[in-house]
């Protein structure tokens, strides 16, 4: 079955249900899981970033645990698991005899269920030991700072999550302070002036009210390390994905990734003519590549290394 036939009935189940939940949504809960799980099927996010990993991480775990008789590694916002179990897998596979430790902090409670499903089923992830923090980053920082003893990791991870924090500069520098020795903070966020930043920076005065009050990319990203004087590596990683449906009014799919793209239950009940327009023409002149008649979205990434 083509992939938008497949898609369009979760299109309609996802309008009835974002109706139902009707209040404000700060994180990945009910309809808002359903919505990111099609995104994800639709954009091929998740494998651009594990090719990136595949490609960095394995020298990068060996420089880090040299000679360390155990790990300790940190995932800020893990959503469902799905990066996260890989990256731990080439851990375990790099220091197969070295204890391993994961701490997870997520504010779903219903992707941390998804994360635990998948490290059930995952044979070379039954010797980590996994400590599950059910809050948003904001709530651990408050808890770490209320205790007198201090976890510090090897590597900490925060892939797509730092749209939601209140300070982005404090947050990092609180995740960098929890480094051990030689370890690293890996920051996986949209790259700047690609597809997400041109239309969430364009449109922020309708976009960043809900959840995301302050959108930012790997710009400030960059230029909050460099005020803290921190060493760092940038890394691009190239991903389009196909948003055509999205010109197509009738298209219940093209509405579902408009929805999600502008974090709007509702894309065209939530703007004026005048904005859904303007948001349509952005993202066809100014964020998409035309191949062939079919629209590809720019949604580049950027993986910063953040040396302790």
């Amino acid at each position: 079955m083509p992939f938008t036939e497949r898609l369009t009935p979760l299109c309609n189940a996802l309008q009835g249900s974002a109706m139902a939940a009707g209040a404000k949504q700060t994180c990945y809960e009910g309809s808002a899981v359903q919505r990111f799980q099609f995104f994800l099927e639709q954009s091929g996010e998740h494998e651009a970033v594990l090719q990136s990993v595949r490609r960095l991480l394995p020298g990068e775990f060996k420089r880090i645990g040299a000679a360390k008789s155990g790990l300790d590694v940190l995932g800020v916002g893990s959503g469902g698991g799905e990066v996260d179990v890989q990256m731990l897998s080439l851990l375990r596979s790099t220091f197969p005899a070295v204890p391993i430790t994961a701490d997870i902090v997520e504010g779903s409670s219903e992707l941390t269920d998804n994360f635990k499903a998948l490290v059930a089923k995952t044979t070379d992830l039954q010797k980590i030991s996994f400590a599950w923090h059910i809050m948003h980053s904001g709530d651990y920082e408050k808890q770490v700072e209320a205790k007198g003893d201090v976890k510090k990791f090897d590597f900490i991870h925060m892939i797509q999550m730092l749209y939601y924090v209140e300070n982005l500069t404090d947050t990092i520098k609180f995740y960098h302070n929890l480094l051990k020795s030689n370890g690293r903070l890996m920051i996986i966020i949209e790259a700047a002036n690609a597809g997400w930043d041109t239309l969430w920076k364009t449109y922020k005065k309708e976009l960043c009210v809900d959840a995301i009050t302050e959108y930012c990319s790997s710009g400030e990203v960059v230029a909050s390390v460099k005020s803290l004087g921190l060493k760092y590596e940038e890394h691009t990683i190239h991903n389009t994905f196909d948003i055509t449906e999205c010109f197509d009014p009738s298209s219940a799919t093209g509405e579902c990734m408009l929805s999600f793209m502008t974090a709007k239950d509702h894309f065209y009940q939530s703007f004026t003519p005048e904005i859904r327009a303007g948001v349509l023409d952005l993202l066809r002149n100014k964020c998409c590549a035309d191949k062939g008649g079919r629209l590809f979205f720019d949604s580049s990434l950027s993986c910063i290394l953040v040396h302790a």
